[in-house]
Parts: C-alpha cells; sequence; structure tokens
C-alpha cells in the first residue's frame, strides 16, 4: 500500500511539472500574431518623436557668477578626538585610515621622517585611526596641500573641523 502511494505521488507531480512547460510554438504564434497587428496598423498613428528645445537665457556679464574650483572640493566632517600630535586647525589632508593604532602610527612616523607635521586623530563611531599629514586654518590652502599629497597618497581627503 505505501509503495502504490509514493508510486502515485510521484507519477502525479512529474505530470504537474510536464503540465507547466510552455511551448516553443505558444510563442511563435504570439510573435506572429504581434507582426501581424504591427503591420496592419495605418501610418498615420504612428508620429515621429517631437524634440522640445528650451528657450536660451541671456545674462548680462554683471550677472553671471565666476565659481572657483575650490567651492567644489569635498570636505568630510567627522566627530574625532586627537590621539597624537600637537592640535588641528579647521581643514586637514588625511593620507591614511586605520583600524589599528599601529598601523597609523607607523604611517604618522614615515611622514614626520619627511619633516611634516604629522597627527592621528580617531573617529569613534567608526572606529578608525585617520592619519592626517598636515593642518591648514583655510579651505583653498588645505585643497591645494590635499592636491600635492595625491601624487604620493591618492585617496586623501580633506576633514572638517
Amino acid at each position: 500500500m505505501k509503495k502504490y502511494f509514493v508510486i502515485c505521488a510521484a507519477f502525479c507531480a512529474a505530470l504537474a511539472m510536464t503540465g507547466c512547460k510552455s511551448s516553443e510554438s505558444a510563442y511563435k504564434k504570439a510573435y506572429e500574431k504581434a507582426k501581424a497587428q504591427e503591420t496592419t496598423q495605418p501610418v498615420e498613428t504612428q508620429q515621429a518623436p517631437v524634440n522640445v528645445v528650451a528657450p536660451v537665457e541671456t545674462k548680462t556679464v554683471s550677472e553671471t557668477r565666476v565659481v572657483d574650483n575650490l567651492d567644489n572640493v569635498q570636505v568630510r566632517q567627522e566627530n574625532y578626538s586627537l590621539v597624537s600630535g600637537s592640535g588641528l586647525k579647521n581643514f586637514s589632508v588625511v593620507v591614511g585610515s586605520f583600524s589599528v593604532l599601529a598601523n597609523a602610527e607607523g604611517l604618522q612616523a614615515q611622514l614626520k621622517d619627511k619633516g611634516y607635521d604629522a597627527q592621528i586623530v580617531k573617529n569613534e563611531s567608526r572606529n578608525m585611526y585617520r592619519v592626517v599629514a598636515a593642518t591648514f586654518d583655510s579651505k583653498s590652502e588645505a585643497t591645494a596641500s590635499r592636491n600635492d599629497f595625491r601624487a604620493k597618497y591618492p585617496d586623501a581627503w580633506l576633514l572638517a573641523k
């Protein structure tokens, strides 16, 4: 009795699986029907797309605002605490981020050997140690310094107080 039940269940499952499969001929018929409808559609109902052009606004020279590239420089603000160093100004150039303090101290030592006043700060929320190569009062000085550091440290970025 148990064998009979298992055989019937397997047969029903196999029958159900093969009955759901769609055939290629059904797809072919649907494709041909769509093609026939497309060719019988009158040409007048098919319209070419219309290009929309926005009007040109003219401004006098006195109204045109020149924006220097310094306004577009991305500056990241984080909550941090000074781990080692003399203190940070408003804008700092970060050249390395580490989760291990010893790695940050190694990069700080390399920078100090090259004559930079390198410092380490810690971002508590991300548990990351940031190595600051230089710190400045103005954004323009920090941006120029960051661009110089990117020759050796391509991922250098600005940190704001």
